[in-house]
């Protein structure tokens, strides 16, 4: 009996040691993210624009596309990543967030994403506007821990 009544007594504290973002922080964070991913996929995008999107990220992260499994862990693949889209022809792109979520340092964030691209690897154009799911996951130095993207 007096484990149990121990064990409501210190969970409870072991849970605020590591003070959670409040809504306001994680809702600035999301937002910077999302204003961030919109920088790096205009026409004139520089490197600077993808080394401040990878600035937000933790050394240690795991970064999920869902529908595509594919999943990356090396901020170095990332940015490689990031830099070969350069070579796309982006008419333009168009981030718009719907809505935030948040609670124990995490942000969900449903984004209409629409644009024009001409793939470097296409012959052709194309243009998308599809309603889609970014989960964040916040460390204590507010820095991105994980990324899972849900495309529409």
């Amino acid at each position: 009996m007096y484990k149990l009544l121990l064990l409501f007594v210190f969970l409870p504290l072991s849970f605020t040691a590591n003070a959670a973002l409040s809504e306001g922080e994680l809702e600035q964070l999301a937002t910077k993210f999302v204003e961030a991913k919109n920088a790096r996929q205009q026409p004139e995008t520089t490197t600077q624009d993808i080394d401040a999107f990878i600035n937000l990220i933790a050394d240690e992260f795991v970064d999920e596309h869902v529908k595509f499994k594919v999943t990356i862990t090396e901020k170095s693949a990332l940015r490689e990543g990031m830099i070969a889209k350069m070579s796309d022809k982006i008419y333009y792109s168009s981030i718009v967030i719907n809505e935030i979520m948040t609670g124990g340092n995490v942000a969900i964030i449903k984004m209409t994403e629409s644009g024009k691209v001409r793939p470097n690897h296409l012959d052709k154009d194309i243009t998308y506007s599809s309603v889609n799911i970014v989960t964040l996951e916040f460390n204590d130095d507010k820095l991105i821990t994980h990324i899972r993207r849900h495309h529409g």
